[in-house]
């Protein structure tokens, strides 16, 4: 029930959402995750272990030292329903055979580092793009009930290779939902922005260089901003489209926004800033959704809603459930974003807290 998560202020007064309203019941379901031993993975079984039985949770990705890692954390034999099993999104015949008898698919396996991205294009558009192709394919052959794949705000309207292999991965996804007759697999993209904690994002590499004794705090430009998310409220949101989606819908959820250099000051208030210029492919600021995608985007109250063309029948469930139609020509982009992030609202969301759900603005989409 999208539109009823908890909230917190903190971005100039307006709600820090947790998303944590309308969660899909794993219990009993057998879910299959790319990607299943990054930051993503890790919080996604941190949480399922915590709130669902699945009858299987297969954890696929291609680094031997990660699941090995992963298990040590989240044991077998504490919780007998995970599965570790090795594999690249690249190989197809490898997903689809690990991939039998899933109900549900995330796949949040990608490249994603915007520089190593540009400097290895052939590498980025393997895994990126076939290995979208690979998991729709399988995804088919196994009829598979749910398929959400994460996105990143790069994927709209990109400059770098990275976004550019994004917005392809997001085109095949949405465009499975035409390739599979009634009752076959429902497919959708979550797209968000920044990831506070991640591995390789900034603020952790800022409180790193802060504990090394660092006299100064790189910064690209202080003009750029970008919309932030924590792992858990990821987790979360898509556990929520899991239970909303009808199949063709880009889910985008509503987040604060920040300039990099607040967040430098939020980490480290003493220290000065070393403008050291953007890195090949970064932008400016981040756009989730494009002025040209406006025609197809519904507002569900705690997130915006990007319908595929021809998906007709999914926009009339989502405003008979009350979605309504964001102005034609409008973006949502962190610079213009009006739910800007001050420093105590960072302080917020790295540490979120529960309060109590907000009034629902979405009811239950009916399925169609």
């Amino acid at each position: 029930m999208a539109g009823s998560a908890g909230a917190s202020p903190g971005a100039h007064g307006s709600p820090l959402r947790d998303f944590a309203g309308t969660a899909c019941d794993l219990t009993g379901r057998s879910i299959f995750l790319t990607g299943g031993t990054g930051s993503f993975g890790h919080q996604f079984l941190d949480i399922v272990t915590r709130r669902f039985k699945p009858r299987q949770l297969t954890v696929f990705s291609r680094d031997e030292l990660k699941q090995y890692e992963t298990a040590q954390r989240f044991s077998p034999e504490t919780f007998p329903f995970l599965r570790f099993m090795i594999g690249d999104v690249r190989d197809g015949a490898r997903l689809a055979e690990a991939m039998r008898g899933a109900d549900i698919v995330i796949h949040a396996a990608a490249m994603k580092h915007v520089p190593i991205a540009e400097a290895n294009p052939f590498e980025c558009v393997q895994t990126n793009i076939h290995g979208a192709e690979h998991v729709v394919r399988a995804a088919i052959a196994h009829g598979v009930e749910r398929v959400v794949a994460l996105s990143s705000d790069k994927a709209a309207a990109p400059v770098n290779l990275y976004g550019a292999t994004k917005l392809a991965s997001d085109k095949i996804v949405l465009a499975a939902n035409g390739m599979t007759g009634a009752g076959g697999p429902r497919f959708s993209v979550v797209r968000y922005g920044n990831v506070v904690g991640s591995r390789g994002s900034v603020a952790p590499f800022f409180q790193r260089l802060v504990s090394e004794g660092a006299r100064d705090l790189p910064i690209t430009d202080p003009r750029m901003t970008r919309f932030w998310i924590t792992l858990e409220q990821g987790v979360n949101f898509v556990l929520s489209v899991l239970s909303d989606m009808q199949g063709g819908e880009v889910f985008v959820p509503k987040l604060p926004s920040m300039r990099t250099i607040d967040l430098a000051r939020a980490i480290a208030p003493a220290l000065p800033h070393r403008i050291v210029g953007a890195r090949p492919g970064e932008k400016l600021h981040e756009v989730m959704i494009t002025p040209d995608d406006s025609r197809c985007t519904l507002d569900a109250g705690d997130r915006y809603v990007v319908i595929a063309q021809g998906r007709d029948a999914v926009r009339r469930a989502w405003e008979e459930a009350g979605a309504e139609a964001v102005r034609d020509g409008w973006s949502y982009a962190s610079d213009n974003n009006p739910e800007q992030l001050d420093i105590p609202g960072l302080q917020t969301l790295l540490g979120l807290t529960r309060a109590a759900p907000r009034p629902v603005a979405v009811q239950a989409v009916k399925a169609v």
